[in-house]
């Protein structure tokens, strides 16, 4: 099977690096169309992949085809590879990241027999950590699907959800990324604040988050119950958990999330 990537930005890269480093695509099975043919060639040299000179070439000896390119540039991306799909819908799945870009907006161009998916992933892709969302058109089959979900679990987690949820998704798992390097870099502070070095304090802080993370997808208690049984009464943790209820920072958190949740909807309404 081979797998093509129009756009190897941020995001479309950290895939692409993800599954050439589990393992789950290999070099010569991929195919990369950058912005420019110097940057093509850069990024095929760079990863030992094959290059395409065009969409329509990619989209030709792809099965797979991942567009990783600014939301405003996928309508002129769809309408290159088009010509390659025709009388080919069956046998290529188109899988798009682009926020706001819906599935009907897409069907648009590539019409409704073209099999779309719609994905909404995050910036851990490349270490194995990606939480993606994959949503579906009709022409998608159940072993479309299968198969699209199965590689990106290769490189972490999918799920699939309704695109009515997708904005949600946004700022629960694709955006929040940001918001927790923040919270790293506070803890970080506190750490250099009381002597210890910045590399120690990024160490210690994301370890810490890293193994709250990883508690909480392993455990079947609620959040509530394992806060108050790491809450000793008169204790370090109460101490800080108290300051943080009183500046409303759970509050905070969802404000910052719905406001990627709702510029997402807006995107998708232009």
């Amino acid at each position: 099977m081979k797998y093509g990537f129009i756009g190897v930005g941020h995001m479309g890269g950290a895939i692409l690096r993800g599954f050439l480093a589990s393992g789950a695509i290999s070099g010569e099975d991929a195919i990369v169309l950058g912005r420019t043919e110097e940057s093509t060639r850069d990024i095929a040299n760079r990863y030992t992949v094959t290059p395409a000179v065009s969409g329509e070439q990619l989209a030709e000896a792809a099965d797979m085809i991942f567009i990783g390119v600014v939301p405003g540039v996928v309508p002129q991306v769809l309408r290159e590879i088009k010509p390659a799909l025709e009388g080919r819908e069956h046998d290529k799945i188109v899988v798009s990241m682009a926020a706001g870009v819906t599935i009907a907006s897409m069907e648009e161009i590539l019409g409704s027999s073209a099999k779309i998916v719609r994905i909404m992933p995050n910036a851990p892709a490349e270490v194995g950590e990606i939480m993606v969302s994959l949503s579906v058109n009709e022409a998608a089959t159940d072993e479309d699907v299968k198969r699209v979900a199965e590689l990106f679990d290769t490189i972490g987690r999918g799920r699939i959800v309704d695109e009515s949820l997708i904005d949600a998704v946004i700022g629960l798992s694709g955006s929040s990324p940001a918001y927790t390097y923040m919270y790293i870099r506070a803890l970080m502070k506190c750490g250099t604040d009381n002597g210890m070095t910045a590399e120690d304090a990024k160490v210690f802080a994301a370890q810490a988050v890293l193994g709250a993370a990883k508690l909480v997808m392993n455990s079947d208690k609620s959040l509530d119950d394992m806060i108050d049984a790491i809450c000793t009464k008169g204790g370090t943790t109460e101490a800080a958990v108290k300051v943080l209820k009183e500046l409303d920072f759970e509050g905070t958190v969802l404000k910052g999330a719905q406001a990627a949740a709702d510029r997402s909807a807006e995107l998708s309404r232009k």
